[in-house]
């Protein structure tokens, strides 16, 4: 008897053991992985809401001065109330530094983030520094847009002109047009902003070659280019930008900030200070889009993250480019109302319900699931 006692008990005992041991090998386990998670890069960036500034009020300057983010010189300012905010996004990561597999589960589970394929945002063989440089040329681009659209929409009067920044290889105008080149009419037709080249390019069409009217050093050339259409636009295979010529200073100042989307912030921030009253009646307002002369509002990246941006920021209004609704539909943060814009006078209507208090549902919005 005591042989089998000692026999029931060794079988007893042993199974516990055994299993003892196998849990803690799948807990070994596991804080292994855990471990791994943690520290193994991921092929991904995680986007995230970045900083917010009021265009009517101030930041912090490269030499670390509070400065304004919009001053005037040589026209009369009025005084302005509230916020109209710009949105930025941050990006966590880069072809050199990723984050980590744990650190991109938590961005999935996060609405606030996005999680994106690093090759899709830091393509192969473009260094962190050439994009920098590159978002740093587009929002010093889309500055001057945006100075040009409020002084526009204000009737101010002012000289502008389209220059040729460079062409690719295989442009059709290569050989024929030139970096420096100010271009000045389409076929007879006057040109003198970069939509009015697109508009005089769609009416002539590819089927025959235009006559491109330039300016090169001073002097008035013409030359024949076979243009060529490309995503259905018709182009003439170079790049372009607008200089602008404005009756008054008007500098807008936002360092380490890179890309096109502040334009219609900025355009309504610099009308906001050139007229009497507030636009939005001392409200906070965020929104964002990129901006032309014209007026017209474009779509941007990022438009989630900086949903999220304006709510954690105090905003009750949002105003977003209408062809970013349908990113927008389904991920409003609660409280947040959205417009939806397709021009700088879209986004000056809705402002002037905010001011007014009148009814928002006669005013278009991105619709809410």
């Amino acid at each position: 008897m005591a042989l089998f006692t000692d026999e029931s008990t060794a079988s007893a005992d042993a199974p516990r053991r055994r299993g003892g041991l196998k849990g803690w090998a799948v807990l070994g386990v596991a804080l292994v992985a855990g471990i791994a998670l943690g520290v193994v890069p991921s092929p991904y960036v995680i986007e995230q809401p970045g900083p917010v500034f009021n265009t009517l009020g101030t930041a912090t300057n490269a030499d670390d001065v509070e400065t304004p983010l919009i001053h005037i010189d040589g026209e009369p300012v009025y005084p302005t109330k509230g916020s109209l905010d710009l949105l930025t996004v941050s990006l966590f990561g880069n072809q050199e530094t990723r984050p980590s597999w744990l650190a991109v589960a938590g961005a999935w589970l996060d609405p606030s983030k996005a999680v994106i394929p690093v090759d899709q945002v830091f393509p192969v063989g473009i260094t962190s520094e050439q994009r920098d440089t590159r978002n740093q040329a587009a929002m010093v681009n889309s500055q001057q847009d945006a100075i040009a659209a409020a002084l526009t929409h204000l009737e101010y009067d002012y000289p502008m002109t389209v220059s040729v920044v460079g062409l690719p290889d295989d442009s059709p105008a290569a050989g024929l047009l030139a970096a420096g080149d100010v271009v000045t009419s389409i076929d007879d037709t006057p040109v003198r902003s970069i939509s009015e080249l697109r508009a005089a390019l769609q009416v002539a069409g590819t089927d025959a070659p235009v006559v491109v009217g330039i300016t090169r050093d001073g002097t008035a050339l013409t030359e024949s280019v076979a243009p060529v259409r490309n995503a259905g636009s018709v182009v003439l295979g170079i790049g372009v930008t607008t200089n602008y010529t404005f009756p008054f200073t008007v500098e807008l100042e936002l360092d380490r900030v890179g890309g096109p989307s502040a334009g219609m912030m900025f355009a309504l921030g610099i009308i906001d200070k050139l007229t009497p009253g507030e636009l939005q009646g001392g409200a906070s307002v965020a929104g964002t889009g990129t901006i032309d002369q014209a007026g017209t509002v474009g779509t941007i990246g990022g438009i989630q993250q900086k949903l999220y941006g304006a709510k954690d920021a105090g905003a009750d209004w949002f105003l977003a480019p209408a062809e970013n609704c349908d990113e927008v539909t389904g991920h409003i943060p609660k409280g947040l109302t959205v417009f939806s814009v397709q021009t700088l006078d879209d986004a000056l209507a809705a402002l002037d319900v905010i001011r007014t208090g009148d009814d928002p549902s006669s005013l278009p919005t991105c619709a809410t699931k």
